[in-house]
């Protein structure tokens, strides 16, 4: 089990003058590995200046690299926000390798809008050009019903209130034990709860000296069963050792929706997604099964129905039609509004590449898959109507 991000949240001016010796001191003071240290911040067009952004980003990256971050996110354009804030996220993208910038398609209060998941679905197709294997999008994801305060990247971005600091952990390998040394369903929950709660009582007693010691208040653990590129930290492992005979047969909701609702068991400070978390290409079992055509787009959204994030890291041809990417869109909006849960939408076209076509990244956080294909041609008629800006209240459909 790691620790992959400690994320302080802050305004971008306002970060607290001890920052670095904080960042210094929590890379050593946990039982755990710690990854990397991360900074969310307000939405960027609530700060940012909509002209001339490569200075000030560039900047701002300089700055933070220095005080010890590896990775910021900028915080998302929110649907009340000019839609001509999206045309600034290809620049800041562009400015800096270490920058992340989202965009709502729904909002907290069970509004959906139609026109932003067409807009942001034509965005996508962009930014996969940033770069010449598609690895933009990597930077950027959709948001739905996401509130603010979730250590885990591209979602974190802050409320605007006091600094603070979170912890995002990275525990498939956790749900693997447990799961192993089970002989029955009910012993198997047992045991996952209870390794989850020994090891946020040990993370949580050193993020509260940490917060003391420095003055920064800590706002609790996502402590989400997310993957590590490897057979032995793969959550789609851990659904396996169940009874499934492969991730994508039938059971897979069960199994994900019975590992989720023991992490909603266990007792610790929570924050964020606090779920199951199955993004493609950062899970070996799960990007091999997909690779495999075992595992389809809808499949991943069926499960974000009972657990994790929604669609992320999730390999496309090049080729996808912003049609089809709005539709979707469309679906994980629903999805969340309807359920009231946080999901994300992080689609990854390739260019080049077509579905069933290799997929290999120089990057240690990806495992090898191959390109997802997308059912039909995209949305048409009245959902193809990507102009007009109505938001669909989802609270005025009967439960």
């Amino acid at each position: 089990m790691d620790i992959r991000s400690i994320t302080v949240f802050s305004h971008w001016d306002a970060l607290p003058d001890n920052v670095a010796d904080f960042l210094a001191a929590g890379r050593t003071a946990f039982p755990y590995p710690v990854q990397s240290a991360r900074a969310a911040f307000p939405p960027f067009p609530n700060w940012l200046p909509i002209s001339n952004l490569q200075s000030p980003v560039s900047n701002l990256q300089s700055h933070l690299t220095a005080l010890g971050f590896n990775y910021a996110s900028l915080g998302p354009v929110q649907l009340d926000h000019d839609p001509a804030w999206l045309e600034a996220i290809p620049q800041i993208l562009a400015a800096g390798d270490a920058l992340f910038v989202t965009a709502e398609i729904a909002d907290g209060n069970g509004r959906i809008s139609p026109a932003r998941c067409h807009q942001i679905a034509r965005l996508i197709r962009r930014i996969s050009t940033l770069q010449a294997n598609g690895f933009g999008n990597l930077y950027f994801a959709a948001l739905a019903n996401c509130p603010p305060g979730s250590p885990f990247f591209p979602v974190a971005y802050h409320d605007g209130g006091p600094p603070g600091f979170a912890l995002a952990i990275e525990a498939a390998d956790l749900a693997q034990n447990a799961i192993a040394a089970s002989r029955s369903l009910d012993e198997a929950r047992a045991n996952l709860v209870a390794a989850i709660e020994t090891a946020a009582e040990q993370i949580t007693a050193v993020a509260t000296e940490l917060a003391a010691q420095f003055g920064l208040a800590f706002r609790g653990l996502d402590f989400s069963l997310a993957p590590y590129p490897t057979d032995d930290k793969s959550l789609a492992g851990a659904l396996e050792a169940l009874g499934l005979p492969h991730v994508g047969a039938h059971g897979s909701l069960f199994a994900a929706g019975f590992v989720t609702e023991a992490i909603g068991r266990a007792h610790f400070l929570r924050c964020g997604f606090s779920g199951l978390m199955l993004p493609v290409l950062e899970d070996s079992i799960l990007a091999r099964r997909a690779g495999d055509g075992l595992v389809t787009v809808q499949d991943l959204l069926s499960y974000a129905a009972v657990c994790g994030v929604g669609l992320d890291t999730v390999p496309l041809p090049g080729d996808v039609s912003a049609a089809s990417l709005a539709g979707i869109l469309l679906d994980v909006a629903m999805l969340a509004a309807r359920l009231g849960k946080p999901l994300t939408a992080r689609l990854m076209p390739l260019p080049d590449l077509a579905a069933g076509d290799p997929v290999t990244f120089d990057f240690p956080y990806f495992a090898p898959s191959r390109v997802m294909a997308v059912s039909g041609d995209g949305v048409t008629g009245l959902m193809g109507d990507g102009e007009r800006p109505f938001p669909l209240d989802i609270h005025k459909i009967n439960r």
